[in-house]
């Protein structure tokens, strides 16, 4: 019961902290059901709030605090399923030897099953934080999921200021992300 009982008072203080958050439909679908997005809309060219999340320690941190240069943060909804399995193998491969530019996974398992979902799979070269306790990054960049309580799967890629200079929210969580798109885009800022 202790450990389910932080994980019951942060549901709670997520649902009276999302009252006041706008609310948008028709961004995501799972199985062509439309689902809602909490929290204001990220924009291109507007520097990514901060928000607080947590490291594999538990220890809070920010993701300006968690990495530097150029970043693609990826949110997944859960390591723990195929399709944010492969997603985080796809981003672990595709950066490997890359310099100058670094990966941020962010999802609400807790650290110790990120952890170990990485291991079991292979997964490197990821910074891993978890938004489990109070979905700040979700709703402060607009992709807590009202229905499940998790993060929608989305890839946004910051310039070394904390700027958004490239996102995209992927439209069906069963669907992968453009990798290729977000690559480029972050290859581009640290080319210049």
């Amino acid at each position: 019961m202790r450990c389910i009982l932080p994980i019951i008072l942060a549901t709670l203080s997520l649902s009276c902290a999302a009252a006041d958050l706008p609310e948008r439909t028709g961004v995501i679908t799972l199985r062509d059901k439309p689902l809602t997005l909490v929290g204001p809309a990220l924009v291109v060219g507007s520097p990514a709030p901060e928000a607080t999340l947590r490291d594999g320690s538990l220890t809070p941190t920010t993701l300006a605090a968690a990495s530097k240069g150029v970043r693609i943060v990826i949110t997944v909804p859960s390591l723990d399923t195929p399709v944010c399995t492969r997603e985080a193998q796809a981003f672990s491969q595709k950066i490997a030897g890359l310099k100058d530019i670094s990966v941020v996974l962010v999802s609400r398992d807790l650290p110790f099953a990120q952890k170990r979902s990485c291991a079991a799979n292979k997964i490197e070269n990821l910074t891993l934080l978890t938004d489990f306790d109070q979905a700040a990054l979700g709703r402060a960049w607009g992709l807590s999921i009202k229905e499940t309580g998790l993060l929608a799967r989305a890839v946004v890629v910051l310039d070394a200021a904390g700027i958004v200079r490239w996102q995209q929210i992927v439209p069906n969580l069963a669907q992968e992300p453009d990798y290729d798109a977000a690559l480029k885009a972050a290859g581009e800022l640290v080319s210049k």
